[in-house]
């Protein structure tokens, strides 16, 4: 092979090898590229999806007000809200459980009080929004303080109260609902935290059944409030 013909081949395999290099630098821009592209709409749809989840289960349309707790009364109170989220309230406190029948406001008060998450629906609300509710409190929250009843004459067609806080709803499923249950249950305004809920002296009758109790002549038979001693969560908790 003469000196021409080596040099020739020589700059042709230079020739070969650099458009190799130039291919395999083309091919590692794209890869890189694409997966940026990649990355960047993984990172946008997960700020988006947070974005939105946030959105969705804002409370800043709950509305507040202040209250004086420890106000056991034996007659019957006029509330400013509806349903109640304050004031006032029977020495006995409601059960807190699913009613199918409205309660004595006086009754249910006193369970905020202790930490519960009262929610109310309109007595003409759908069956199946009224089921998707039960479902809604029956797995969200601690089920000890959960009071579900329904409510004539409600502003919106849920209403979820907790003691100094109330978020009106149009929809069972508005995810805002146990965003607010698990906000306020048990809550920092709650004023007497870890109340028992329940217990012997708790209401189980509604509206329909009993009317408020009449005040006791001996006082020994006012009803004493004991702490829970370990809230019962819902099943989705525990998991």
């Amino acid at each position: 092979m003469t000196k021409e013909k080596a040099q020739a081949r020589r700059e042709h395999l230079q020739k070969m090898r650099a458009e190799q290099k130039r291919k395999e630098r083309r091919t590692a821009v794209f890869m890189w590229g694409a997966g940026g592209l990649v990355i960047v709409l993984l990172v946008g749809l997960v700020g988006f999806y947070l974005v939105k989840q946030a959105r969705e289960t804002s409370l800043d349309a709950v509305s507040s007000a202040k209250y004086e707790a420890g106000q056991h009364v034996w007659n019957q109170v006029t509330y400013k809200e509806t349903p109640p989220v304050g004031g006032q309230h029977n020495n006995y406190w409601q059960q807190c459980a699913v009613y199918d029948k409205p309660i004595h406001n006086e009754h249910g008060v006193h369970s905020l009080e202790h930490g519960a998450v009262w929610i109310t629906y309109r007595p003409d609300l759908p069956k199946q929004q009224v089921d998707a509710l039960k479902a809604v409190a029956t797995s969200t929250g601690q089920q000890d303080y959960m009071l579900v009843s329904p409510y004539p004459n409600l502003p919106s067609p849920v209403v979820a109260t907790a003691w100094g806080h109330q978020l009106k709803l149009d929809n069972p499923d508005d995810p805002r609902l146990p965003a607010f249950i698990k906000k306020f249950q048990n809550g920092p305004d709650t004023p007497e935290p870890g109340a028992i809920c329940g217990g012997p002296d708790a209401i189980t009758t509604t509206a329909d059944q009993a009317p408020l109790p009449p005040e006791p002549k001996n006082q020994s038979q006012v009803p004493m409030e004991t702490i829970s001693p370990s809230p019962t969560q819902s099943p989705a908790q525990k998991k």
